[in-house]
């Protein structure tokens, strides 16, 4: 009996790997757009003087979906991030500019 819950749990891991794999991948790709949504937003910022609003939502987004990729892959939740989960909503914050962020 005991040797059967040890398999399942076996297997469970390695499928939580494959996942960890998979959004290891999927880390890798969304760095680089963050980084792009950032330059996007700074030059929007210096032509327009004000941020863009996609891009803030977007950038928000996809540093929602870091960190749902850090805590499933660091063991803190067994939720598994985007496309399995929705999609993250950007946290509201303060806009010095605009007042608080919506």
């Amino acid at each position: 009996m005991a040797s059967a819950a040890k398999k399942l749990e076996r297997e469970a891991l390695a499928i939580r790997l494959a996942w960890m794999l998979l959004y290891g991948l999927a880390w890798q790709l969304a760095v680089p757009l963050l980084m792009l949504v950032v330059v996007l937003q700074l030059v929007y910022r210096l032509f327009k003087g004000k941020p863009h609003d996609g891009l803030a939502r977007l950038g928000g987004g996809l540093g929602g979906f870091l960190a749902q990729i850090a805590r499933f892959a660091s063991f803190q939740v067994d939720d598994k991030p985007w496309p399995v989960a929705d999609w993250p909503e950007p946290q509201p914050g303060a806009n010095p500019d605009n007042g608080p962020a919506t």
